[in-house]
């Protein structure tokens, strides 16, 4: 009589179809299990934010290299102050800021609902898509250009050499590229454990409070980081002037932060809307909990 196959299992749902192993025989998962998986609110929500998250952030990276005068876009007169000694400094800001409001909140909000686990997988993996996206760009701009109809199409508009445009706008410096993913990654990690602290002082209650101080403290961090490693650590800037610049960009998202606070609670409010609030709770709780330090 031959003896019965040995067994592993790898899920406590292994019999309604998840993965296992027995008698030498892989099973995989049923196609049932696979749609539970996928039309789970939860895992759909991960997947919404994590999309968003990842979608802003990449964006923020592209579109970086373009500066803006911000007392412009307000229609209010250029500022003109002085700053740790360097003199006639303005508002002058990359349009990269403009897609980070939602960064933070999709930050916040996973945080919340799937703890710092959550936010560095995120964080990771986009730092990852960033980096493939400059890879990319980076073979395009050296991809030999066609010497036909297309290097000079837009010369009516001012655009006289389509090759030269496109490497002006896409191909950011190395110092740039090093700084910025070093500040992102440092950044979000901050952010999300300051949350995770304010969230243990204040439990369920003043989501403005670790919302809006954590990004104010990663934000700061953020701003540091990148103009020193940009162009202080790789290019000739003073460090006066790599400070002043890094603390006017700071005003700016501390700015932003705190005028962006209602849109935390809409967040928050449209999750346990899609949740349930029972749902939403149990989730807050086990963010909380001490296996998602691991």
């Amino acid at each position: 009589m031959n003896p019965a196959p040995t067994c592993w299992w790898w899920s406590a749902t292994a019999s309604a179809g998840w993965s296992g192993w027995c008698g030498g025989s892989a099973l995989l998962p049923s196609p049932a299990v696979i749609h539970s998986i996928l039309s789970d609110k939860a895992t759909r929500l991960y997947l919404v934010l994590g999309g968003f998250f990842a979608a802003n952030a990449l964006l923020a990276e592209m579109i970086g290299v373009k500066l803006f005068q911000l007392e412009d876009l307000l229609g209010v007169a250029k500022a003109d102050f002085s700053l740790l000694g360097q003199p006639h400094l303005s508002f002058v800001l990359s349009v990269g800021v403009l897609p980070w409001p939602i960064v933070f909140i999709m930050t916040d909000v996973v945080n919340d609902y799937y703890g710092v686990r959550g936010v560095r997988f995120l964080t990771l993996l986009t730092a990852g898509l960033i980096a493939f996206g400059f890879v990319v760009l980076y073979l395009a701009i050296h991809m030999p250009p066609d010497q036909g109809w297309w290097l000079t199409s837009s010369a009516a508009e001012g655009v006289p050499d389509m090759q030269a445009a496109f490497s002006a706008v896409f191909g950011q410096g190395m110092n740039i590229i090093v700084g910025s993913l070093t500040a992102f990654v440092i950044g979000q990690f901050v952010d999300a454990f300051s949350f995770r602290w304010m969230k243990r002082m204040t439990g369920d209650r003043r989501i403005w409070l670790r919302a809006t101080g954590s990004t104010l403290i990663s934000q700061l961090i953020d701003s540091v980081v990148v103009t020193y490693v940009a162009f202080w650590l790789f290019r000739d800037m003073t460090f006066a002037m790599a400070t002043a610049l890094a603390l006017t960009a700071y005003v700016y998202k501390f700015t932003v932060a705190v005028v962006s606070t209602p849109l935390i609670y809409l967040a928050h409010a449209g999750v346990e809307r899609y949740l349930g609030k029972e749902k939403a709770a149990a989730m807050r709780a086990a963010a909380l909990s001490k296996a998602d330090e691991q």
